[in-house]
C-alpha cells in the first residue's frame, strides 16, 4: 500500500520520499534528511532577494529569446510569489549546509519549478512543463546566485532599513543636543571627575557618532552593488549567455532602484567575498558606535538616588520581579545587547572570508545568516531606541548643578592663574575637609571674589577662550 504522506521523487542519485504538500523536490528532500544541524533556516529578506532574482531570470531569458514566453511568464508569477513571501514556509534547508549554498538555490529552483507547474495546470512535483534546473535555474549557478543574492538582499537592507534608522537616530540627538545646550555638567574621563562640558555637547558628540555610522555604512554600496550573476560555475560564464547578466540586472534595477552591476571580474566575486566582510566590518563599527552612546546613556541615567542620575530615562516597564518599584535602562541594554551579536556575527564572517578556496568560497550560508541577521537587527534596534529611549529623555537639572559645585575638577580653571600646585593644594583641601573648591578658594583669599565667581562659572569653562 503506498504511502498516502509522501510522494516518489527522483534526481541523479536515485529516488526520494517528499512529503506530499511540499513544492520542493528530491534536492532539497536530501538536504534536509543531510544537514538536521541548527533549525536555523534562510531568512526573509535572503529568500525574498532568491525570489527577485529568479523573476528576473526568467524576464531575461525570455527578452534573450532563450525561454518560451508561456513559461518564462510562469516561473516569473511564481518567483514574484516567492519574493512576496507567499513560500516562506517552503525553504527548509538549514543555513548549516553545503557551503556554496546549492542546496537552497536548488531549493528555490524546485519551489518556483512546483508552483509555475501547478499554475499551469499540472501537479507540483512534477517536472512538466517546467523544469527547475533547464528552466529556472537557465543560465546560473550556485556558485553566483548565492552571492549575487547575498549583495541583492543586504544592499537593499542598508538603504531600506538601516540608513533610515541610523538617520532617526540622529536627528533625535540633534535634537536632544540643542535641548540640552544650556544644561552645564561635569565631564567624566577615566570615570573620574573632569572639566565640565553642556550635556547639549556631550549630545552633539552622539549625533555626531550617528553621522559617522551613516557615511559608513552608504561606503559599502559601491562593493554591494557589483553582482557575481553571470559568472555561472567559476567565473567564466560556461553555460549561459553573454548578455544574461546585463538583462537580469536590468530588470533587479528595474524592481529596487538600487543601482546594480555587472560584477568587473568574475574570479574576484565568486572566488572571494571581500565585499560581504567589508559590509560586516562597517556594521562592527556601527555596533560599537551604538554600545558606547547607550551605555554612556545609561550609566548617565543610573540611580536614580545612589548614581550618576544625570539623566532621567523613560520608564517602559517595571525592572524586577523582587524590587518593588525599580526602573531599568531596558532600552540601552537592549541595544547593547544587539551590538553584541553584530560584533560576534563579524568574527564569524571574517573566518568565512578566509576560506575563499580557489574559485568559490565555501561558507557562504553562514555569511549571508550572518550578515543579514546583523542588519536587521541593528536597523530594528537603532530604531527601537531612538523611539523608547532617547526621543523622551529628560535631564535631571537639580542633580547635575550639585554634582558639578562638588566636583573637584573647577579648581582646573585656578591653575592658570595661581599655578598648578596652588591649585592641586586646594582641591586637596577640598577633598580632605569636605567642602567645594569654591569654599576653600574663597577661605584662601586667591582672588577676589568676583573674579572667583568669574573663574569658577562652569559655564565659563565649556568654551574655548
Amino acid at each position: 500500500m503506498a504511502d498516502q504522506k509522501f510522494r516518489i521523487e527522483s534526481d541523479s542519485m536515485g529516488e526520494m520520499k517528499v512529503p506530499k504538500g511540499a513544492y520542493w523536490g528530491a534536492q532539497t528532500q536530501r538536504a534536509v534528511e543531510n544537514f538536521p544541524i541548527s533549525g536555523i533556516r534562510f531568512n526573509r529578506s535572503f529568500i525574498g532577494a532568491l525570489g527577485m532574482l529568479k523573476m528576473a531570470a526568467a524576464r531575461a531569458n525570455v527578452t534573450l529569446g532563450l525561454l518560451d514566453s508561456r513559461i518564462g511568464d510562469t516561473i516569473e508569477k511564481a518567483a514574484r510569489e516567492v519574493m512576496e513571501g507567499r513560500f516562506d514556509d517552503q525553504f527548509v534547508v538549514d543555513i548549516f549546509q553545503t557551503g556554496s549554498g546549492t542546496s537552497t538555490n536548488m531549493n528555490a529552483n524546485e519551489v518556483i519549478a512546483s508552483r509555475s507547474n501547478e499554475l499551469l495546470g499540472g501537479e507540483v512535483g512534477s517536472r512538466e512543463p517546467v523544469h527547475p534546473n533547464d528552466h529556472v535555474n537557465m543560465g546560473q549557478s550556485s556558485n553566483d546566485v548565492i552571492p549575487s543574492c547575498i549583495h541583492l538582499a543586504a544592499l537593499k537592507g542598508i538603504t531600506n532599513d538601516l540608513v533610515p534608522a541610523l538617520e532617526e537616530l540622529r536627528n533625535e540627538l540633534q535634537a536632544k543636543a540643542h535641548q540640552f545646550d544650556d544644561i552645564v555638567k561635569i565631564g567624566r574621563t577615566h570615570l573620574q571627575d573632569a572639566t565640565p562640558l553642556r550635556l547639549g555637547q556631550e549630545f552633539s558628540g552622539y549625533e555626531s557618532m550617528a553621522k559617522h555610522s551613516i557615511r559608513r555604512v552608504r561606503s559599502t554600496v559601491k562593493s554591494l552593488s557589483e553582482l557575481a550573476i553571470g559568472g555561472t560555475a567559476v567565473g567564466t560564464g560556461i553555460n549561459t549567455h553573454p548578455e544574461f547578466a546585463a538583462a537580469l540586472i536590468t530588470e533587479l534595477n528595474r524592481e529596487t532602484s538600487l543601482g546594480f552591476r555587472e560584477a568587473s571580474n568574475h574570479f574576484e566575486a565568486q572566488g572571494a567575498k571581500d565585499a560581504i566582510v567589508e559590509a560586516s566590518a562597517s556594521l562592527r563599527t556601527v555596533a560599537v558606535s551604538m554600545m558606547k552612546i547607550s551605555n554612556d546613556i545609561r550609566w548617565l541615567g543610573s540611580g536614580p538616588r545612589c548614581g550618576i542620575g544625570e539623566l532621567i530615562l523613560p520608564a517602559v516597564q517595571p525592572g524586577s520581579s523582587i524590587m518593588p518599584g525599580k526602573v531599568n535602562p531596558v532600552i540601552a541594554e537592549s541595544l547593547c545587547q544587539v551590538a553584541a551579536q553584530v560584533i560576534g556575527n563579524d568574527a564569524a564572517i571574517a573566518l568565512c572570508g578566509l576560506s575563499g578556496n580557489f574559485e568559490l568560497n565555501v561558507m557562504m550560508p553562514v555569511m549571508a545568516h550572518n550578515l543579514l541577521q546583523s542588519i536587521h537587527i541593528l536597523s530594528t534596534g537603532v530604531r527601537n531606541f531612538a523611539r523608547r529611549c532617547i526621543r523622551d529623555l529628560q535631564a535631571d537639572k537639580q542633580r547635575i548643578e550639585a554634582l558639578i559645585e562638588q566636583s573637584l575638577a573647577l579648581c582646573t580653571s585656578l591653575s592658570p592663574l595661581i599655578g598648578y600646585d596652588a591649585a592641586s593644594k586646594i582641591a586637596k583641601e577640598a577633598y580632605e575637609s569636605g567642602k567645594t573648591i569654591r569654599e576653600v578658594a574663597a577661605q584662601r583669599h586667591v582672588l577676589p571674589g568676583d573674579r572667583l565667581d568669574e573663574v569658577l562659572d562652569p559655564r565659563s569653562m565649556t568654551e574655548s577662550k
